[in-house]
């Protein structure tokens, strides 16, 4: 978006008076300039179709189709962009649901099971387990935290208050596991980031959206979720309910042992009375 505003801004003054408006048009536009044609902008802006096509080649695209392209890039790229398809609450609710069901159907029948089950044995037996999710994924990091230290001990939260990542992963070994959650929009240290985990030769599980290329850098683990939504922002449903399942399979994986972890943390709880279970 900011590449289009910029272009616009370089070209304005040169620019004639139908031009103008098909620019202005534009940068009011730019969140969902994807549900538009050439021909609606045309006569929106009260100017011609051959008006339109001159402009968008102008600012440095072969076609309208190839500048709506780039703009749909960057929603696969997780920038928000809204649709103004959805123009009324009720028909959003509905669109909503319908691509959540959608999203669940899609990883259900991707999802391979037996992938899922190796990965709970290595949550098992891993002498340490390092969680590590930023921006975005920051929340669903500390949510996997929270739900496997139920069941079992040694699990980190990375990075920790006040430290690097490289201090971090120098704690980590081939005995241990690190799940990495790395939806987009990814920082730019994140390549590297994963080249030190490889370096420190610690098996890992990336999680992370459909349709990326992060397979190339090869994790022990890789999940791919869809994150489809009806407009601007992603759901992380998805993302949510694979915590949901992998503390469960793990629990179940480990049942005397998670129960009795669980009984031992509630008794806890008790004497601290940090809950309140009436609230």
């Amino acid at each position: 978006m900011t590449a289009l505003r910029e272009r616009i801004r370089q070209e304005y003054e040169a620019l004639t008076a139908s031009e103008r408006r098909i620019a202005a048009f534009l940068i009011d536009h730019l969140e969902d300039l994807t549900s538009y044609n050439s021909v609606e902008i045309s006569q929106l802006c009260q100017t011609s179709k051959a008006t339109v096509s001159r402009l968008i080649k102008r600012l440095g695209y072969s076609n309208f189709r190839a500048m709506r392209d780039a703009m749909r890039q960057l929603r696969q790229q997780g920038v928000p962009l809204a649709n103004r398809q959805v123009t009324h609450t009720s028909g959003l609710i509905q669109r909503h649901f319908e691509q959540e069901k959608e999203n669940l159907a899609l990883w259900q029948q991707a999802l391979p099971a037996h992938h899922l089950h190796v990965l709970t044995e290595h949550l098992s037996r891993a002498r340490q387990i390092g969680v590590m999710g930023l921006r975005n994924s920051y929340p669903l990091a500390l949510h996997l935290r929270q739900q496997l230290q139920q069941v079992r001990g040694q699990v980190h939260l990375l990075p920790q208050p006040g430290q690097t990542l490289a201090e971090e992963f120098l704690n980590y070994s081939p005995d241990d596991l690190l799940i990495v959650f790395g939806f987009h929009r990814r920082p730019s240290l994140f390549p590297k980031l994963i080249q030190a985990i490889q370096k420190q030769e610690i098996p890992w599980a990336l999680c992370t959206e459909t349709g990326t290329q992060l397979a190339r850098f090869k994790p022990d683990y890789l999940i791919e979720l869809p994150l489809d939504s009806v407009s601007a922002f992603d759901s992380y449903a998805l993302p949510m309910s694979l915590i949901s399942l992998l503390a469960n399979q793990l629990l179940h994986q480990n049942l005397e042992s998670g129960r009795a972890r669980i009984h031992d943390s509630n008794a806890l709880f008790d004497l601290t009375d940090e809950l309140d279970l009436s609230l």
